[in-house]
């Protein structure tokens, strides 16, 4: 199966929908998203939307757990907190209904699915080889994918060896029929690998590759929804710069 992996849409409208324009054209059967469909952007409920009608998967991030009041807005940065807080006061009833249902791991499809990582689900970011040697052997899987970060990344092991890897550039593709392997397709709405397009992954389960691409879209577009809701400006001008 040939199937799209997203994370960190973080209310990012226009990110959102130009990815999802190039995941039907790249074929793929099924959307899967990690995580954070809201915090940091001004569109939480078209997001939300999106979300219900495209992603066949949908797992709960940090974020997500916050707007439905499940974690502390204290444990989040300035920027983060009071974006939590203003989608707390403008996301819709029956959209915040749906966010509760949803959990930050999945462990039932072909590959792990988590929102962070699997020693910790919510919060815990995986950058580093030896973050991904602890993960790695936490896996019920032979590959997992993870959100949270931000970043495009892959880390794989070999048997009897140790974990390497690293960011990934856009249309990297990666042969996966040995090795195990934890993927982050990277961040739609607020990369922060120093490339502002859009990161997504596209998995094919059948012929065990990956292939990470970047979308270009209206980051100005963005910004100015973020502005124009007065969220921080911090949060409108780091979308530009990838960071």
């Amino acid at each position: 199966m040939r199937v799209a992996i997203v994370s960190d849409v973080h209310a990012n409208r226009h990110a959102f929908e130009a990815v999802l324009d190039a995941v039907e054209a790249a074929g793929a059967e099924e959307l899967w998203c990690l995580g954070d469909l809201v915090g940091y952007g001004a569109d939480p409920n078209a997001c939300v939307a999106l979300a219900r009608r495209h992603a066949a998967v949908c797992l709960a991030g940090n974020h997500d757990l916050a707007a439905c009041g499940k974690l502390p807005l204290e444990q989040f940065v300035k920027g983060a907190e009071l974006s939590i807080a203003w989608t707390r006061e403008v996301i819709a009833p029956e959209h915040l209904e749906w966010l509760d249902t949803l959990a930050p791991q999945k462990l039932d499809e072909a590959v792990g699915l988590y929102h962070a990582s699997p020693r910790d689900p919510v919060w815990e970011y995986v950058l580093s080889p030896l973050q991904a040697e602890l993960n790695l052997d936490r896996l019920q899987h032979r590959i997992a994918c993870v959100g949270h970060s931000h970043m495009a990344l892959q880390y794989s092991r070999a048997e009897g060896a140790i974990a390497s890897g690293g960011t990934c550039r856009a249309e990297t593709q990666l042969a996966l029929e040995a090795d195990t392997w934890l993927l982050n397709p990277g961040s739609v709405g607020q990369p922060r690998d120093g490339d502002p397009r859009a990161a997504w992954l596209l998995l094919d389960t059948r012929a065990c590759t990956a292939t990470f691409h970047r979308t270009e879209y209206d980051i100005a577009g963005a910004a100015a929804a973020i502005r124009a809701a007065r969220l921080p400006d911090s949060l409108a001008e780091r979308l530009a710069h990838g960071q």
